[in-house]
């Protein structure tokens, strides 16, 4: 038998790191060569992630099996792929140890990649511009699929989960309108946290690393136009005990994690949480602080390449007879969902609506409350040209 050259270990492992996660990537050139910055020569490692191709999270003894390699060798293999941010090892609950090869993105190796404290060394740079191009063929393939993806998109599930801000700039709590329930009703359904504070205070174990998105937009270049602070990504549970012990975030206190909180909410930060596969009734993983400038969520549904699917429990409502047309929720509103009508008056467009509640936070007149009320906020990308 012929032996396999090292770029075909390569491709073949690029093809089973893009099969991972939510968004599905083409085996590019592109992806090939992230995979050959990231791995480099080590054959072992790249036949390591081979070992994952027909099941992405493996115990000890499966890995043993799907790989062929020594306990000791699949420990020291995986250490280093975890440090490239390519595989997450972590006890379960029940304490068993858990391999599992990351994918390109939400989460994987281009969050992890410029999660840390960056040099801005050309590798980085060369690393962020592999990035965006990945991401420019992702959209060439939405594109040229549109009417197929449509309604795929339109089955997915949230993302993430917006949690609103709770204060104004001057420190007014911002009005919550309550959800109006019928006392019929013999059933309630159980939220997640509503505030970034009853997040925190879940958890023991907690890290911040630099957000990865404003952090890779530095790199192209592209300085983030809020100023918007960095080090605000947090991380939590064994997501915290992971991302502190590679390195790509540092283990803080309730009372730091907090602060930083409150400094990303004054900079008009968006609050937007992950759970574990997209269920929302599992404890959250990270909270991401995001801009409207530099967030990837947000660009790359701007640009056409994937839609906006968000899972909230706020909608954001403007009083008419306060509103003055000044046009500020307009400067602020992340997904463009406020817009002057003929009589000068903020209107919102409840289907864009995050309600993440900047727009209440910044107004200067405090016409702005949010009402409770469970929702899916989906938007397809806009379509840049027909099906190729």
């Amino acid at each position: 038998m012929t032996p396999i050259t090292l770029i075909e270990k390569t491709k073949r492992a690029a093809s089973v790191i893009c099969r991972q996660g939510l968004i599905q990537f083409p085996v590019s050139d592109t992806a090939v060569t992230i995979v050959q910055r990231l791995v480099g020569n080590a054959e072992d490692e790249l036949d390591m992630i081979d070992a994952f191709r027909d099941q992405p999270s493996q115990t000890m003894d499966q890995l043993v099996a799907s790989s062929g390699f020594s306990e000791e060798k699949i420990e020291r293999l995986t250490a280093s792929l975890a440090k490239k941010g390519l595989v997450f090892n972590q006890p379960s609950s029940s304490g068993i140890m858990i391999y599992r090869l990351l994918p390109l993105m939400m989460v994987g190796v281009m969050e992890y990649q410029f999660m840390g404290p960056l040099t801005g060394s050309e590798a980085e740079k060369e690393l962020a511009v592999l990035f965006e191009r990945l991401l420019a063929e992702l959209r060439d393939q939405t594109q040229g699929n549109y009417d197929a993806l449509a309604p795929l998109f339109a089955a997915a599930p949230a993302v993430d989960r917006t949690v609103p801000a709770a204060r104004t700039v001057d420190g007014k709590a911002i009005r919550v309108i309550p959800v109006e329930k019928s006392l019929e009703s013999v059933e309630e359904s159980i939220l997640p946290s509503q505030t970034v504070e009853a997040i925190i205070n879940k958890f023991d174990d907690i890290a911040v690393g630099h957000c990865f998105c404003r952090q890779r937009r530095s790199l192209l270049g592209d300085t983030c136009k809020m100023d918007a602070p960095v080090l605000n990504c947090f991380s939590f549970g064994k997501s915290a005990r992971h991302t502190s012990s590679q390195g790509f975030a540092r283990k803080v206190t309730r009372e730091e994690a907090l602060k930083i909180l409150k400094e990303a909410e004054q900079a008009g930060l968006i609050h937007k949480a992950f759970h574990p596969g997209s269920r929302e009734s599992s404890p959250e993983t990270s909270i991401c602080n995001c801009c409207k400038d530099c967030c990837d969520t947000l660009r790359i549904w701007r640009d056409g390449t994937l839609p906006m699917i968000n899972s909230t429990n706020t909608l954001s409502v403007i009083d008419v007879e306060a509103c003055t047309g000044c046009g500020t929720c307009l400067e602020w509103c992340p997904t463009d969902a406020i817009v002057l009508n003929e009589n000068g008056v903020a209107q919102r467009d409840e289907g864009a609506c995050l309600g993440c509640g900047v727009c209440a936070r910044f107004c200067p007149e405090s016409a702005i409350s949010l009402k409770e009320g469970a929702r899916k906020v989906f938007i397809l990308p806009p379509r840049l040209r027909g099906a190729l």
